[in-house]
C-alpha cells in the first residue's frame, strides 16, 4: 500500500510539474510569436488554411484541417487568421515540451528513485529544448514543423507509455494508436516516420530477451518499416488506386474516382478480411499489424481533403491535384526531380534519362496521355559506385564549385571515393549539420547565411579562447556581424556538456535505452543528411529538418542533471545527498535553460515585427487596377498570398509565380478567374501546353523563310511557328524526341497609342513608341516553358491589363528590361523607351501606401532574409529619389528618402551592415548615400556616410587581423591581383575575403570622392 501511494504521488506530480512546463513553453511562444505571415512558406500555409487551399507537393492537409479549425476558434477574422495559425503551432511547440518532459522523466526512472532528481530532469531538459534555436524558430511561426515536431514528441512517449504498461491486458492498443497518430503525422510532414526504427527496438527490448543478433534483426526490421511505410503505404496505395481510376474510366467508361473509390473498398475489405482470419487463427501479431496498418491508412485519409478542394478550383492550388492521378505526382514531389542516394554517378557524368511509362492528365471524359515520364538512370554511367555524394553536375547554385571547395579538389581534377567522403564529412556532415547541432547547444556567431567562411554563421562558444582559435580574432570582427548582431549568443558550450553528460549517464546505467535515443538522435540527424545529399549552396539555412535531433540531445540534458548530481557528490563527499540533489538541479537550470532564454529572447523574439506582410501590401500597391503581376521567389509570392486570399488586399491583382508558369496546370489556372482577377489570355489552348509539349523551344537557324534582321509580330510567330506542332518548325533529336524551334530572336508588339493612354499606361505627353522590339539575348539557346509563357502573355494581352514585375532580373535575356518602369516596388511594362521611373506615381505610392513592417519601432529584430527584403525597400527609395532629383523635383526627392529613413529604425537595420555577398548591404546604403547628394539632404547623408564607412573601417581592421599588416591600399591592390588570379600579397586566410576586401576599399575610396565632390559643388558660385 506504501508504495502505491508512493506511485500515486509521483505520478501526480510528474503530471503537474509536466503541465507547468508545457504552460511556460506555450507562454513562450505566445508572446514572441509573429502577428502576421513570415516569409518562406508561411504565407502560403496561412492562406491555404484561410480558405483551405493546396500548398505546395507533397502538401500538408492535415495541417491545413487543423489551422481552419483555429481560424474559426479565433472568430474567422481576416486579420486574426495569421495569428491563430501561429499560435497553433505555439501550442503545438508548447505540447512537444510537455510530451518531452515525461519522456525524459520516464528515462530518469531507470536511472534513479529520487523524485526531485526525475522531476528536475524533465524540468532543465524540457526547457532547454524550449529555448533551443531551431526548435523556437518554427514554434512562433505558420509552417509545419511545428505541428511535425508535436507528433514526433507524442509517439515516442506513447511508445514509451506502452513500455510502462506491456505486461498489462490492452496494452498494445498504444501501438495502434502509435500507428494512428504516424497516419495522421504524414498530413504534416513526413519526418515522423523516422521514430519507427526507434520504436521498433523499445519493442523488442520489452518483449524479447535481447541478444547481438536480435538487436541487430530488429534494428534492421524497424528499417525496413521504414521503407515499407514511405513507398508502399504513402505512395504505392496511391498509385494502386491511380491505376484502379485510369483503367475504370479509359476501359469501362466509368466516372472520374470510380476507380479510386473501388480500390479502397477493396482495400477495407482486405483488411476486415485479414484481421478476422488472424483472430480466428490465433495469430495474435499479424492481428496487430493489420490493425496498425488499417489506422495508419486512416490517418493518411486526409489527403481525400486535397482532391475535394482542388476540384474546387481554389485561388491556390498547387500541382492542381484534382484526381487520383496527379495526387501521385503531387505526393512523390515530381516537380522537385529525384537525386541518387547509396548508388549513383559524380559529377562530371551526366546520366542518361530513360522513360518511366506515360503521364497521364484529366481530360473532358477521361484521363489523357500528355506524354512520357522520365527519370535520371543514376546507375548506368561510367563514373557510378557507391554511396555518391557529389553527383549533380549543374552549377547554378554552384554546385561544382561547392564540390570542389569542400572535397579540396583543384579545378581540373578528377572526383574520386575519397573526394565523395571529404565531401561528406566536411560539407553535408559537419557543414549542414553539425554547425546547426552546435549552434544550438554550443553558440552561434551571427546571423549571416555562412557558406563556409570563418566570419559567417559559424557555432562558436562566447569562451575568447576556443573562438579566436577556431576563426581568428572574434573581437575585431565588425560590429554588425558580431556584438551587435542579436544573433550572438553565448551559451559556453554548457548545454553541450550537460548533454554529453547526460549521454554517458544513460550509456553507462540503462545502455538499452541509450540505444533507442541513440538510434532516434541518428535517423533524426545523420540519416536525413545521407538521404537528402545536399549540392550546393542553400537558399537559406536548413537547421529546422534537424531539430528531431536536438531533441534527442533534449533528453540527454535532461539526464545530465542526474551525472551533475553525482559530480557533486564525489568532488564534496561531506555535502548531504539532498543539497547536492539541490544543488545540482538548480545550477544546472541557471546553466542551461535559463542561460539559453536570456541569450535568445532578443533574436527569436518576432511579436511586433510584419514586414512579410507589409512588403506584400507594397508589391501590391504599386500596381495598377486590374493588373497582372509576374513574381519571382517563394519570399515575393508567398506574402502576396497571405495579403490577397486572408487580408482581402488588392484582390484585382492577377499573381503569376514565374518559375512555376512553365507548368500546364498553373497556365490552366490563369484561364478561370480568382477572387477579383479576371482570367488571362495565355494564347496557348490546352493542348498545345499539355504535359511536357513545349517544355523548351530551342532558336535555329535551320528553318527557312525568315530572316534573322527582322522583328516578326510575337503573336503571330507563336501562333504560326510554336503553337501548332507544324513538323515544318520542329526539330528531332538523335533520340527521336521532336521539339519545339523559334527561327528567329527578334521579336514586335505592336503599341495601341490611343489605348495606352486611355487606360493609364503612359501619361499625356510621352513618346509611345510605335512597338516593342525584343531582342532575345545570343546566349540564349532556348526559350524555357515559363519563358515561353510570358511573352505569350504579353503578345495576347494587347496592352488590355497592366503587366507587371516584382523583378527586373529575369527580363534583360528576353529583351523587356528596356521597357519596364517602376511604379514603386513593382515594374510595369510600358511602351516608352528607357522611362525608369514613374515619378508621380510612383511618389504617391511610396509617400502614401508604402508600409515597413515596423520596422521603425525600437528594438525590433530583422534576420538576414527580413533585412534582405529591407534591402529591396531602401533601393526602390533610392532610385525614386534619384529619378526625382534627376527631373528637378529634388524637394520631393529628400522627402521620399527622409521616409525612409524615419520608417526604419537604424538600431534594427543600421545603414553601414556587413553581409555574407559582396557587401551588398552597403552597396545599396552607398547608392542611397549618392541619392542623398543628389537630393542635397546633408543631414542624411552624413549619418548614412557614417553609418557606412564605420562598417566599412571595421570589415578592414577584421581583414587585417587574418594575415600580414599591411595598409589599406596595398590590400586592396592585392585583393584585385587575387580576384584576377595573379600573384599577390594576401595572406591564405585574407585570400577567401578577397572580394569583400576590395569591395571595402573601393567603396571608402568613393565615398571620400562623393563628400570632396559635393563640399565643391557647393562652394562654386551659383548662376
Amino acid at each position: 500500500m506504501k508504495g502505491n501511494s508512493a506511485q500515486g504521488q509521483f505520478l501526480r506530480l510528474n503530471r503537474m510539474t509536466g503541465w507547468i512546463v508545457g504552460l511556460i513553453a506555450c507562454t513562450v511562444y505566445i508572446l514572441t510569436m509573429e502577428p502576421t505571415g513570415s516569409f518562406w512558406d508561411c504565407g502560403e500555409f496561412i492562406a491555404s488554411c484561410d480558405k483551405l487551399q493546396i500548398p505546395h507537393p507533397p502538401g500538408a492537409p492535415l495541417f491545413i484541417l487543423l489551422g481552419r479549425f483555429f481560424i474559426i476558434l479565433f472568430g474567422d477574422n481576416p486579420h486574426n487568421a495569421a495569428r491563430a495559425v501561429n499560435f497553433m503551432s505555439a501550442m503545438a511547440s508548447g505540447l512537444s515540451i510537455l510530451f518531452l518532459f515525461w519522456t525524459i522523466t520516464h528515462f530518469a526512472r531507470k536511472l534513479t528513485s529520487n523524485t526531485f532528481t526525475i522531476l528536475s530532469t524533465g524540468v532543465v531538459g524540457a526547457l532547454a529544448y524550449t529555448f533551443c534555436d531551431s526548435f523556437w524558430y518554427s514554434a512562433v511561426e505558420g509552417e509545419v514543423y511545428a505541428s511535425s515536431a508535436f507528433f514526433t514528441a507524442i509517439v515516442f512517449w506513447a511508445i514509451l507509455k506502452w513500455e510502462q504498461n506491456a505486461d498489462k491486458p490492452g496494452a498494445d492498443k498504444w501501438l495502434i494508436f502509435i500507428f494512428y497518430m504516424m497516419g495522421l503525422s504524414i498530413g504534416v510532414h513526413l519526418l515522423n516516420l523516422l521514430t519507427i526504427p526507434a520504436i521498433v527496438m523499445v519493442y523488442y527490448f520489452k518483449r524479447y530477451r535481447p541478444t547481438a543478433w536480435g538487436t541487430t534483426a530488429a534494428f534492421f526490421i524497424g528499417c525496413t518499416i521504414t521503407g515499407f511505410v514511405q513507398k508502399f503505404v504513402i505512395q504505392y496505395t496511391i498509385k494502386g488506386a491511380g491505376a484502379f481510376d485510369i483503367f475504370f474510366v479509359n476501359s469501362l467508361d466509368l466516372p472520374f474516382f470510380s476507380g479510386f473509390a473501388t480500390f479502397f473498398v477493396l482495400l477495407a475489405i482486405a483488411f476486415i478480411a485479414g484481421i478476422r482470419w488472424a483472430v480466428k487463427h490465433n495469430k495474435y501479431y499479424l492481428k496487430i499489424g493489420l490493425w496498425s496498418a488499417a489506422f495508419m491508412l486512416l490517418g493518411y485519409s486526409t489527403y481525400f481533403t486535397t482532391m475535394i478542394r482542388s476540384n474546387a478550383d481554389t485561388p491556390v492550388d498547387m500541382f492542381n491535384v484534382d484526381s487520383p492521378v496527379s495526387l501521385v505526382g503531387y505526393l512523390s514531389r515530381d516537380q522537385y526531380g529525384d537525386w541518387p542516394i547509396l548508388y549513383g554517378p559524380d559529377f562530371t557524368d551526366q546520366p542518361p534519362t530513360i522513360e518511366d511509362g506515360d503521364q497521364y492528365t484529366k481530360g473532358a471524359r477521361q484521363y489523357e496521355i500528355a506524354g512520357k515520364k522520365y527519370a535520371q538512370d543514376w546507375g548506368h554511367t561510367p563514373s557510378a559506385h557507391l554511396f555518391p555524394r557529389m553527383w549533380n553536375s549543374d552549377n547554378t547554385r554552384s554546385e561544382v564549385d561547392t564540390y570542389r571547395r569542400f572535397s579540396g579538389m583543384d579545378q581540373d581534377d578528377q572526383p574520386t571515393m575519397a573526394n565523395n567522403i571529404k565531401y561528406f564529412l566536411s560539407y553535408q556532415t559537419n557543414w549542414m549539420y553539425l554547425r546547426y547541432f552546435m549552434w544550438n547547444f554550443a553558440g552561434k556567431q551571427n546571423d549571416l547565411q555562412g557558406y563556409g567562411n570563418p566570419r559567417d554563421s559559424n557555432w562558436v562558444s562566447g569562451i575568447s579562447f576556443v573562438d579566436n582559435l577556431l576563426y581568428g580574432d572574434q573581437s575585431k570582427m565588425p560590429d554588425t556581424a558580431h556584438k551587435n548582431n542579436k544573433s550572438y549568443n553565448r551559451l559556453y558550450m554548457l548545454p553541450l556538456v550537460l548533454g554529453l553528460l547526460g549521454c554517458f549517464v544513460q550509456y553507462r546505467r540503462c545502455r538499452r535505452d541509450a540505444l533507442v535515443t541513440g538510434l532516434l538522435f541518428f535517423f533524426t540527424g545523420l540519416a536525413i543528411v545521407i538521404y537528402l545529399n545536399q549540392a550546393g549552396l542553400q537558399p537559406r539555412e536548413r537547421d529546422y529538418a534537424f531539430a528531431g535531433s536536438f531533441y534527442v540531445f533534449a533528453i540527454w540534458i535532461g539526464l545530465g542533471v542526474i551525472g551533475v548530481q553525482q559530480l557533486i557528490r564525489r568532488l564534496t563527499p561531506r555535502i548531504s545527498p539532498s543539497a547536492a540533489t539541490w544543488s545540482a538541479a538548480i545550477g544546472c537550470l541557471l546553466a542551461v535553460p535559463l542561460l539559453m532564454a536570456s541569450q535568445e529572447w532578443d533574436d527569436h523574439d518576432r511579436s511586433k515585427k510584419t514586414l512579410a506582410r507589409d512588403l506584400a501590401v507594397d508589391y501590391l500597391e504599386s500596381c495598377p487596377p486590374n493588373a497582372v503581376l509576374f513574381s519571382f521567389e517563394d519570399n515575393d509570392t508567398y506574402p502576396i498570398w497571405y495579403a490577397q486570399e486572408v487580408e482581402g488586399i488588392r484582390p484585382d491583382v492577377r499573381v503569376i509565380i514565374n518559375t512555376l508558369s512553365g507548368a500546364d496546370w498553373l497556365i490552366n489556372q490563369l484561364r478561370y478567374k480568382i477572387n477579383k482577377a479576371g482570367p488571362v489570355d495565355v494564347l496557348f489552348s490546352p493542348e498545345e501546353i499539355l504535359g511536357d509539349r513545349k517544355n523548351i523551344v530551342y532558336f535555329t537557324d535551320r528553318i527557312p523563310g525568315f530572316n534573322k534582321d527582322n522583328y516578326y509580330d510575337l503573336y503571330d510567330t507563336f501562333k504560326t511557328v510554336v503553337a501548332k506542332d507544324d513538323p515544318r518548325f520542329m526539330l528531332t533529336s538523335e533520340s527521336g524526341m521532336a521539339f519545339n524551334a523559334l527561327p528567329v530572336r527578334k521579336f514586335s508588339v505592336p503599341v495601341d497609342a490611343r489605348q495606352v493612354l486611355a487606360n493609364g499606361t503612359v501619361h499625356p505627353g510621352e513618346h509611345v513608341v510605335p512597338q516593342l522590339n525584343l531582342d532575345i539575348s545570343a546566349q540564349k539557346n532556348y526559350l524555357l516553358k515559363n519563358e515561353l509563357t510570358m511573352l505569350a502573355i504579353i503578345a495576347a494581352n494587347k496592352w488590355q491589363r497592366p503587366i507587371c514585375f516584382t523583378s527586373t532580373q529575369e527580363l534583360n535575356q528576353l529583351g523587356l528590361g528596356k521597357y519596364v518602369r517602376s511604379r514603386g516596388m513593382t515594374y510595369q511594362l510600358t511602351p516608352v523607351d528607357d522611362s525608369r521611373v514613374d515619378n508621380d506615381v510612383a511618389y504617391k505610392n511610396i509617400m502614401t501606401k508604402f508600409q515597413y513592417g515596423h520596422a521603425g519601432t525600437p528594438g525590433v529584430y530583422f534576420d538576414e532574409e527580413n533585412r534582405r527584403r529591407l534591402n529591396l525597400i531602401k533601393l526602390t527609395h533610392a532610385d525614386i529619389a534619384n529619378s526625382l532629383a534627376a527631373a528637378g523635383r529634388k524637394e520631393d526627392a529628400r522627402r521620399v528618402l527622409e521616409n525612409y529613413d524615419r520608417n526604419v529604425d537604424a538600431g534594427n537595420f543600421p545603414y553601414g551592415m556587413t553581409s555574407n555577398l559582396g557587401n551588398m548591404d552597403n552597396s545599396v546604403s552607398f547608392y542611397f548615400l549618392e541619392t542623398c547628394y543628389a537630393a542635397g539632404d546633408d543631414a542624411l547623408a552624413a549619418k548614412v556616410a557614417a553609418s557606412v564607412k564605420k562598417d566599412l573601417l571595421q570589415q578592414m581592421q577584421y581583414y587585417q587581423s587574418r594575415g600580414e599588416s599591411m595598409t589599406d591600399e596595398q590590400l586592396a591592390i592585392s585583393a584585385q591581383q587575387a580576384l584576377q588570379r595573379k600573384p599577390n600579397n594576401l595572406s591564405e586566410k585574407q585570400q577567401e575575403f578577397a572580394q569583400d576586401i576590395l569591395s571595402s576599399y573601393e567603396m571608402l575610396l568613393r565615398i571620400a570622392q562623393l563628400e570632396r565632390q559635393y563640399k565643391a559643388s557647393l562652394s562654386k558660385p551659383s548662376m
